[in-house]
């Protein structure tokens, strides 16, 4: 089965965790496309969607919106997975997911969601991402958790495995 994974990432961290799903569905035996969400120009021979999406001021970013917005007919008929890449929470060790993320979710209505552990490289930041990661609490550092990230990915190919 062909299998779409389509991350919205502004600096890089979240695409990386899409690499790492889409890793673990290659060694599934599942084919598998990467493409960033505004290069998706048709969903036409795809068997199964994967749709991550780092989350910013508690939205997933405008790219990813976009996307669900464009094939939201298609989605209803493809099998759907999503994540959420985000730092909210990770000072006291566990993601939270912000309620406001939900809508695109609900439209959407995936057969699976979880929410992964980001990193915050201050150099990576504009002046106003480090007032705001500030402001909103965001801890600096490297948070993600390759083998939960892994695990996932082959949680979903045993799913995909079942259609």
């Amino acid at each position: 089965m062909k299998v779409l994974v389509t991350v919205a990432s502004k600096h890089g961290s979240s695409r990386e965790v899409g690499a790492i799903i889409a890793d673990e569905l290659r060694a599934g035996g599942l084919e598998v496309d990467e493409i960033a969400p505004a290069e998706v120009h048709s969903l036409e021979g795809y068997g199964a969607v994967v749709i991550g999406s780092a989350v910013y001021m508690t939205q997933w970013m405008d790219e990813a919106r976009e996307f669900a917005s464009r094939f939201s007919a298609q989605l209803e008929e493809i099998p759907l997975w999503a994540f959420s890449v985000g730092m909210s929470g990770v000072a006291t060790g566990g993601v939270k997911d912000p309620s406001r993320v939900g809508p695109v979710l609900l439209t959407l209505n995936p057969r699976g969601y979880t929410t992964f552990k980001g990193k915050i490289d201050p150099s990576d930041l504009s002046w106003r991402e480090r007032t705001v990661a500030k402001l909103g609490g965001a801890v600096e550092g490297d948070f993600r958790e390759e083998d939960a990230e892994r695990a996932w990915a082959k949680h979903v190919v045993a799913e995909i495995r079942r259609l």
